[in-house]
């Protein structure tokens, strides 16, 4: 599977908003996390960005869409398309990615035919 091939797949398992903006806290909180650890020089904080993000991450999953992570059959990509998802959401875009990517997957048919 390429990351090309991945994508939607990852998008249409985000679809519902409180998902993103879930990994989206995790995420910026995690880096924030790492940069502090860095600056502090407080390596353990690193675990714990590690933590935050995937903790939040997986919760989301688990209470809000109900499906299970692509970390644990895709860890690269799950965690190269969560970067990528956090910054189309600050670009606001990811609203239109997950209408492109909703209308491909197989067994829904478009509204808008």
């Amino acid at each position: 599977m390429t990351f090309a091939e991945f994508w939607p797949v990852y998008v249409r398992a985000h679809s519902r908003p409180v998902t993103r903006v879930v990994h989206m806290v995790g995420t910026l909180g995690g880096w924030m996390l790492v940069g502090a650890a860095i600056a502090e020089r407080r390596w353990w904080w690193i675990a714990a960005a590690v933590v935050l993000a995937y903790g939040l991450a997986w919760l989301a999953h688990l209470f809000v869409e109900h499906n299970v992570p692509a970390t644990f059959e895709h860890p690269f990509f799950s965690w190269w398309a969560d970067q990528r998802m956090v910054f189309l959401m600050i670009a606001g875009q990811m609203g239109k990615e997950v209408k492109r990517h909703a209308l491909s997957q197989p067994g829904v048919k478009s509204a808008i035919q």
